[in-house]
C-alpha cells in the first residue's frame, strides 16, 4: 500500500487513540493511610451514660408524722455526724416526761423511806431474837418482829420495782422523742429539704414511696456507677484500668480502676439488659468538687499492646477485609488477622506489613482492581 493510502487509516487510528484518551476511566480519589506501629487497646464503653455517686448518701426521714418544729438547716449546709437537722413538735411527749420525771422521783423517795424502815425493822427482829435466846421476852414478840421485817423488806422490793417500772417509762418516752428528730448519721452536706417550719412532715407508708424529708450526701468520697452491656460483663473484673470522662468538663479525662460488677443483669427495657460497674477514681482528689449525678462516659480498658502493628478501625470492611493501594494505584482486596481492637484502632497480627497504605474512603464505585489516586498525589 502506498504512503499516501496509508495515511487515512493513520488518521483514523490517531483520532480512535484521542477518543480513547478523553473518555479514558478518571482514577478514583481515595484516602489512604500508612501501616504503622502504636498502642492498640482493647476497651469496652457504657451503653447509657453513667453517674457520678457519693459513697455514702442516705435519704433521711422521721418514723412518725407531726409538725416541723424546728429547721436549723438548709440545703447546701455542711453538717457534722450527730448534728439535728429537723424537729417535730414535741410539746404532749415532753410534758408526759415531766410528769414521769416527776413520778420517778416520788417512788425513789418512796422507796428510800421504806428501805430505810426495812433496815429498822430487821435489826429490830435480831435484837429480839437476841432477846428470846436469853428468855427476857416471849417467842412471840420475836414472830412479831420477824413478821414486820419481812413485810418491810417487801414494801422496799415494791418500791425499788416502782422506780424500775418508772424509769423504764421515761425511757420508753425518750425513744418515743427520737423517733420525732432527723440527726444526721454521718458528716455531709445537706442536698435537698423536703418540708418548712410548720409543715407537717409524714413518714413514707408500706408500699408507697414518698420524698425524704432530708437527702444527705457525703461528697468527700466519689466514684462513677456505669451500665455496660451484658454481653460485655464477662470480661470485666474489678482491679481493671478505666478512662473517666464527663460532658460537663469536655476533653479532661479522669484514671480510675474497676471496683465492682454487680452480680446480677438489669433490664431497663427488653432491648437493654445492662450490669452496672461501679469504678473509683484512681486519684480522689481530683474528683473533689464534682457534683453527685454528673453524666459520665466510661471506657475499661481489658487489654493492651504497645508499639504494635496496627491500622485505624475505620479502614476494616466486612470480614476482615482492607483494601490496599498498590504502588501503580490498583486497589488489591487483602484479608486480614485482627488482633487487640476498640473502636479508633485495630491491631494487625497477619495479612499486612508496615509502611503499605490501606484505602479508609469508602467511593461507591471503588472495588478491587479499580486505578486509584490520591487527592495531593499523581494519577
Amino acid at each position: 500500500m502506498s504512503p499516501a493510502r496509508l495515511i487515512p487509516f493513520t488518521l483514523i487510528a490517531l483520532a480512535g487513540a484521542a477518543v480513547w484518551w478523553l473518555n479514558r476511566p478518571q482514577p478514583l480519589v481515595v484516602t489512604v493511610h500508612e501501616v504503622g506501629h502504636g498502642k492498640v487497646e482493647a476497651t469496652v464503653i457504657n451503653t447509657r451514660a453513667g453517674e457520678v455517686e457519693a459513697c455514702q448518701r442516705t435519704k433521711l426521714s422521721t418514723i412518725v408524722s407531726g409538725r416541723i418544729d424546728y429547721l436549723p438547716v438548709k440545703e447546701g449546709d455542711r453538717v457534722a455526724a450527730g448534728q439535728v437537722l429537723m424537729r417535730l413538735w414535741q410539746g404532749d411527749l415532753e410534758a408526759e416526761r415531766a410528769v414521769t420525771q416527776a413520778q420517778l422521783a416520788a417512788a425513789r423517795q418512796r422507796q428510800s423511806e421504806a428501805c430505810v424502815l426495812a433496815t429498822n425493822a430487821g435489826i429490830e427482829a435480831k435484837r429480839q431474837a437476841a432477846l428470846v435466846a436469853r428468855g427476857f421476852v416471849s417467842a412471840s414478840v420475836e414472830e412479831k418482829a420477824s413478821t414486820e421485817a419481812a413485810a418491810r423488806a417487801a414494801t422496799c422490793a415494791s418500791a425499788a420495782a416502782e422506780v424500775s417500772a418508772a424509769a423504764r417509762q421515761l425511757d420508753a418516752i425518750a425513744t418515743q422523742l427520737e423517733r420525732t428528730v432527723i440527726v444526721a448519721p454521718f458528716a455531709g452536706t445537706v442536698a435537698k429539704i423536703n418540708g418548712e417550719l410548720g409543715e407537717i412532715s409524714t413518714p413514707s407508708p408500706t408500699g408507697i414511696s414518698t420524698p425524704p424529708a432530708i437527702d444527705l450526701i457525703n461528697d468527700s468520697c466519689l466514684y462513677v456507677k456505669a451500665p455496660m452491656d451484658e454481653v460485655d460483663a464477662p470480661r470485666i473484673a474489678p482491679g481493671q484500668p478505666a478512662r473517666i470522662s464527663f460532658e460537663a468538663l469536655p476533653g479532661k479525662t479522669f484514671a480510675g480502676h474497676v471496683r465492682r460488677v454487680a452480680p446480677y443483669i438489669t433490664a431497663v427495657e427488653k432491648q437493654a439488659r445492662t450490669v452496672a460497674v461501679d469504678i473509683d477514681f484512681e486519684h480522689p482528689e481530683e474528683a473533689r468538687g464534682l457534683l453527685v449525678g454528673y453524666s459520665v462516659d466510661v471506657e475499661i480498658i481489658l487489654a493492651s499492646r504497645d508499639n504494635t502493628l496496627r491500622i485505624p478501625t475505620a479502614a476494616l470492611r466486612e470480614g476482615n477485609r482492607v483494601w490496599v493501594r498498590g504502588k501503580d494505584g490498583v486497589v488489591i482486596e487483602r484479608t486480614i488477622e485482627a488482633g487487640l481492637a476498640n473502636w479508633e484502632q485495630t491491631e494487625i497480627v497477619a495479612g499486612l506489613s508496615a509502611g503499605e497504605k490501606i484505602i479508609t474512603s469508602f467511593a461507591q464505585d471503588l472495588a478491587p482492581g479499580v486505578h486509584t489516586r490520591t487527592a495531593d498525589g499523581p494519577d
